[in-house]
């Protein structure tokens, strides 16, 4: 939940340095290399281990490159996404989408996001955080720049 209305989290969610602020999950920082913002666009995102030896990364020992489509935007209600990781294991191979609705809630938003079709290299637990911490930072960003 966040005190920002609908159209704020839904803009940055669609704003590129505003993804590289609040997406990375602590521990992580973020750098965006290619941008499209529109269905059929999508983004690619190097995530940096801050400390590696504590938790390695997929695509290198302190990286995790994930590319992602926009695969449906509805502004300023829903952001369907289509991830897949640049890496040499198989378990962290596929397509993952991940949905995130906003959901307006008095004079703030709530914000859930559903994950379908998660590598089985991805320990649940460690998603389920990696999430909640970004749903923290995008909660304050927005709150920050409102």
């Amino acid at each position: 939940m966040t005190a920002a209305p609908p159209a704020t989290v839904y803009g940055a969610l669609l704003d590129r340095e505003s993804l590289e602020v609040w997406l990375p999950p602590d521990g992580m920082r973020g750098r965006v290399e290619r941008w499209g913002p529109r269905p059929g666009g999508g983004f690619r995102m190097v995530l940096t281990h801050l400390d590696p030896a504590d938790s390695p990364g997929k695509t290198s020992d302190a990286t995790d490159v994930v590319d992602v489509g926009f695969a449906a935007l509805a502004p300023p209600e829903r952001v369907v996404q289509r991830a897949g990781f640049e890496a040499d294991d198989p378990s962290y191979a596929g397509t993952m989408t991940m949905i995130w609705h906003l959901t307006a809630a008095g004079e703030g938003t709530e914000v859930t996001v559903t994950a379908t079709g998660v590598p089985p290299g991805i320990d649940q637990a460690d998603h389920e955080a990696g999430i909640a911490s970004s749903l923290a930072n995008l909660a304050s960003y927005v709150e920050a720049a409102g």
